[in-house]
């Protein structure tokens, strides 16, 4: 039995960044579900912890050799690789980008190693850059894995259209969800004492727009409509509800935006029907601030998956969504525990039918929970990654590609 480590490729805490706190959760939960084995990180400079080795250097054109030195002295069982076209894109001094060259370069450097890379934007209307290099990244790879099934069955349309064949090592896991972080209505007091709600006048109910404010997450369409919305459900139910607007800017790119929509909080705040609350969303507070939540809005304009929609299904709370939107629809279908809009109209009604009616966001909550239990839980996608692994090893072995049925 081969006794090496899995090794992650990816960015990593301390980084403020979606894919870090991806593969730190990922990492935990591939851990326990391989207790006889180290799962270690090569991480970017500025990643830290423990089986951590912050080596790529993205300011360094070869930055991709250290990485393949060091995967091939730890003699890996598999390597699983996170990836994201920012994370791995050198700049020349002129600003000029490689085009991810170097990622493709490493992955060619540690051939001889299991290799399972898991792509987190792949768009169903690929780019002529994105399906080109994606069918490379399936070439050097030995399982590649996609977050949703519309993913991987649109290939075997762009890529016919080009001419290509369609790769078949393409394996479906989904993103996943914390199945451990479910508060019941008995720990709510002790969670709204802990933020200060109760001493702050936040009503009991709560609809929520919780995360990284950022331009693709348009929180000014909910905001702009808040008022309105409010007074609808005071009539209609006699409930006093409060829009949380509760999160930080990440990119300073979107300072601009930031700036507007925490004003436009705090102006609802000062009418005692919203509360912006500032935090860092990482780690337990975003857990426990969406929890506090009846149900969560996700306004985004821009996602193949979400790990805001992650935790929002970890908590089993129902929720409001874009559409037709990449992975938020796929995974709002699949699961039956949200609502769809594609118009203002569409998410004030669809807002106001969650405030109004308590069954239905039951019934949604309980779909999610059994989504999770069944389909997206880090139990079951640990287990559907070590099936990856044993398969990329399997093909080093035998020489033989990995090859899954087509999706139709």
């Amino acid at each position: 039995m081969h006794d090496g480590p899995i090794v992650m490729i990816s960015s990593y805490p301390p980084r403020l960044c979606g894919i870090a706190t991806f593969c730190e959760e990922a990492r935990e939960f591939i851990q326990k579900a391989n207790p006889g084995r180290d799962v270690l990180v090569i991480s970017h400079t500025d990643g830290a912890g423990d089986g951590v080795f912050p080596l790529m250097d993205l300011s360094r054109s070869d930055w991709w050799r250290p990485v393949a030195d060091k995967v091939r002295a730890l003699e890996p069982y598999a390597v699983h690789v996170e990836h994201e076209y920012g994370l791995y894109e050198y700049r020349d001094p002129r600003g000029v980008g490689d085009g991810n060259d170097g990622f493709l370069d490493l992955l060619e450097a540690i051939s001889a190693c299991p290799i399972v890379v898991e792509p987190h934007t792949v768009h169903g209307r690929l780019t002529d850059f994105e399906a080109d290099f994606i069918y490379k990244l399936c070439q050097r790879s030995h399982v590649v894995l996609f977050k949703c099934h519309y993913q991987r069955w649109r290939l075997d349309w762009t890529f016919p259209g080009r001419g290509w064949r369609s790769p078949t090592n393409i394996m479906v896991v989904p993103h996943g969800s914390r199945p451990d972080r479910r508060w019941g209505v008995a720990d709510m007091p002790a969670l709204r004492r802990e933020f200060g709600f109760d001493s702050r006048g936040v009503a009991q109910h709560l609809v929520g727009m919780i995360g990284w404010i950022q331009s693709n997450k348009r929180w000014d369409i909910l905001l702009s409509m808040w008022e309105e919305i409010h007074n609808e459900i005071l009539e209609r139910t006699e409930q006093d509800w409060d829009l949380l607007a509760a999160g930080a800017m990440r990119d300073p790119r979107d300072a601009k935006n930031y700036e507007a929509w925490k004003t436009s909080a705090e102006l609802l705040s000062s009418k005692g029907i919203a509360h912006y609350h500032e935090f860092i969303p990482r780690g337990e507070a975003y857990y426990k601030m969406m929890a506090l939540c009846d149900f969560i809005v996700l306004p985004s304009t821009d996602e193949t998956q979400s790990g805001t929609l992650a935790r929002i299904i970890a908590l089993n709370k129902p929720f409001v969504t874009t559409a037709p939107m990449e992975g938020l629809t796929a995974q709002t279908l699949e699961s039956e525990g949200g609502l769809l809009f594609t118009t203002k109209e569409m998410l004030r009604r669809k807002v106001l039918q969650l405030a109004c009616d308590e069954d239905l966001r039951l019934e949604l909550g309980e779909n999610l929970r059994r989504y999770l239990d069944e389909v997206v839980s880090w139990n079951v996608v640990a287990e559907q990654y070590n099936q990856a692994y044993a398969l990329a090893r399997e093909s080093i072995q035998t020489g033989r590609p990995v090859t899954f049925p087509a999706e139709f």
